[in-house]
């Protein structure tokens, strides 16, 4: 791997954590559920997420291309839960998958993503693939 993908992915990661704890963040008591960060914030961090994990493992792929790739991921797990059966809905009550896989479709969670991958698509061009034009 060459050292510019090496620093680019290293620098994701960085960014990734940092989006994965905020998301924990948004969880948690310290945000009413019923603000508007409560209700939210952790769908367009998810999102943001799963963007910046699709850079993460395809950092040639192009910036379209990866935000393509990222919204049908995201489209497809919120799909998901329109389907219920016992095995998913088990994995669905752990604290993981629950993160992960949602419990019931929403139209706004498809907003939301949207607003996480736009964000994901803004900081790379602000952010992370500025640095390597210098």
């Amino acid at each position: 791997m060459p050292a510019k993908n090496l620093r680019y992915r290293i620098r994701v990661m960085v960014v990734a954590s940092i989006v994965i704890l905020l998301g924990l963040l948004s969880r948690s008591s310290l945000l009413p559920p019923t603000s508007f960060l409560g209700q939210y914030s952790g769908d367009i961090l998810w999102a943001l997420l799963v963007y910046l994990l699709v850079r993460w493992l395809l950092p040639q792929q192009s910036i379209l291309r990866s935000a393509i790739s990222a919204g049908l991921f995201a489209l497809g797990i919120e799909l998901s839960q329109l389907y219920h059966a016992p095995w998913i809905d088990a994995i669905r009550h752990t604290q993981l998958g629950g993160l992960i896989l949602g419990f019931g479709f929403l139209w706004s969670d498809l907003i939301c993503y949207a607003v996480g991958i736009s964000m994901g698509v803004c900081l790379e061009r602000v952010l992370l693939q500025k640095q390597f034009q210098k």
